[in-house]
């Protein structure tokens, strides 16, 4: 049993090549997907009259007892075995015996191994959907408790227009959501079942790939045997989503590294998530927010990874499939950390209202609005745009403040200048989607509503997807 095809061979593999081959570091989190997926064939395979009901149901009660032996430590996974598929078959023929071989009838490691890491990754991107619903929860409650705070906006990392803290909170959320219903989306994707390919041709047992896929909670099975055994484009997907995430991340973690900097001052993080210095007593340092930053960078060379291996890959299984299992899997997994740790730190975030509101002063952050005005008394844009800019630069040279030395203007004359500084202007964008406070309440009312839906649309396919699975190992 540890060597499938010893028929073929007369020398035991290698063990440094057993080794090098080995999947197991990432196969250590695939024995219950193994054992769901088995649990399903041998069913679908007593149903096509290919094993007794007594054969059945003595493999499936040695799969069963296969998978608590392993959950509970009692057998280890063995490194000269190779995979989990491997160690759960070899196991399961110490429980029932020479039965065990009729386990992999009509199935090749082929569509099982594809089968285990679809398994693993549909539930993954759910996971991934519910933890950016959570990110986005917390910014939208952090930004409809600041709807009023303005404070600067800024392009190219220079004070452009007021906005309010809100409105930037819910910047960040809409990506979240993205991030979301991108997730989603990819588990439609993922969601169909590719076992009863066999190795590459399908297979002459009259089993029918479409009941194993209902007992797996799939919404299809497989179109074409070639293509499923092949088909990883749902692992490249998957870590697609984590690197957007990742990325957003970045930028959400480098916006709280400035505007918790003492230079800013806009916001405080949780004391629990930041760390000091070991000799300037005085700093207090955003290392968690930083290392969201970061970490893009290792997401992003994940997804390089993977679909550099799957380049130019022939239809059918090779065995270079396996090393896209790895950045795939850990790609996922440390996209959850990074979306777990940012919503804790937003979650503990604490707005600081009297820095935002000294920063409205610098930068000439009313310019716009001036030269709207004067747009809006029939001036031409371009002409408003250059009288403002002189003013700016009279204000720069002159310490003046632009308010007044657009008062004594004559291109506003009898103008009401009155509501036309910093912290007046980001209640005056109110068009759709912009910063005014009203607008951005509306915003975060329909994101709420958007996050229920996709919060529902999650829990559903969880749903579906743990009760198939419990009635498979329950029996």
């Amino acid at each position: 049993m540890s060597n499938p095809w010893s028929g073929r061979f007369d020398e035991a593999p290698d063990k440094a090549f057993l080794a090098f081959s080995s999947s197991l570091a990432e196969d250590a989190l695939l024995v219950r997907e193994d054992v769901v997926g088995s649990l399903a064939h041998v069913a679908t395979l007593r149903d096509a009259g290919v094993l007794t009901a007594a054969e059945h149901d003595a493999i499936a009660r040695g799969l069963r007892q296969a998978y608590a032996d392993l959950r509970e430590g009692r057998v280890e996974l063995r490194e000269e075995l190779e995979d989990v598929h491997m160690n759960v078959e070899t196991h399961l023929a110490k429980l029932v015996g020479p039965l065990a071989g009729k386990l992999h009838t009509a199935r090749s490691r082929n569509d099982q191994v594809a089968l285990d890491l679809r398994l693993w990754t549909r539930r993954v991107l759910l996971d991934l959907a519910a933890a950016s619903l959570d990110l986005a929860d917390a910014l939208l409650a952090k930004a409809a408790a600041t709807a009023d705070a303005a404070m600067p906006g800024y392009t190219h990392v220079q004070p452009a227009q007021p906005v309010t803290l809100g409105h930037a909170l819910h910047a960040h959320a809409e990506r979240a959501m993205r991030d979301a219903e991108r997730a989603m989306d990819a588990f439609r994707r993922c969601n169909a079942s590719p076992l009863g390919a066999a190795a590459l041709a399908g297979t002459s047992f009259p089993i029918d790939p479409r009941r194993t896929a209902e007992r797996l909670a799939f919404e299809r099975a497989f179109a074409n045997s070639l293509d499923a055994v092949s088909d990883r484009d749902f692992a490249a997907e998957a870590t697609f989503v984590g690197a957007l995430a990742a990325v957003h991340l970045s930028g959400l973690g480098e916006e709280l590294v400035l505007f918790t900097s003492p230079a800013f001052g806009f916001l405080r993080l949780p004391e629990a998530y930041t760390s000091g210095s070991s000799i300037m007593p005085q700093k207090r340092n955003a290392d968690s927010a930083e290392l969201l930053r970061a970490r893009a960078g290792r997401e992003i060379g994940a997804l390089q990874a993977v679909l550099s291996i799957l380049k130019g890959l022939p239809l059918a299984y090779n065995r270079d499939l396996q090393e896209a299992k790895a950045p795939a899997m850990r790609s996922a997994l440390h996209a959850l950390e990074s979306l777990r740790m940012a919503r804790a730190l937003v979650a503990g975030l604490e707005p600081v209202p009297a820095r935002m509101q000294d920063a409205l002063a610098l930068g000439f952050l009313e310019a716009t609005e001036l030269a709207d005005l004067l747009a809006q008394r029939g001036t031409p844009f371009r002409e408003a745009h250059h009288v403002v800019g002189s003013l700016v630069k009279e204000a720069e040279r002159t310490g003046k403040g632009l308010g007044a030395l657009a008062a004594a203007h004559p291109a506003f004359a009898g103008a009401d200048l009155a509501g036309f500084g910093p912290r007046d202007a980001a209640a005056r964008k109110t068009s759709p989607g912009g910063t005014a406070p009203a607008r951005v309440r509306e915003a975060i009312a329909t994101a709420q509503a958007r996050t229920v839906a996709l919060r529902q649309a999650e829990r559903a396919a969880r749903g579906r997807i743990d009760a198939a699975e419990e009635a498979l190992l329950r029996g």
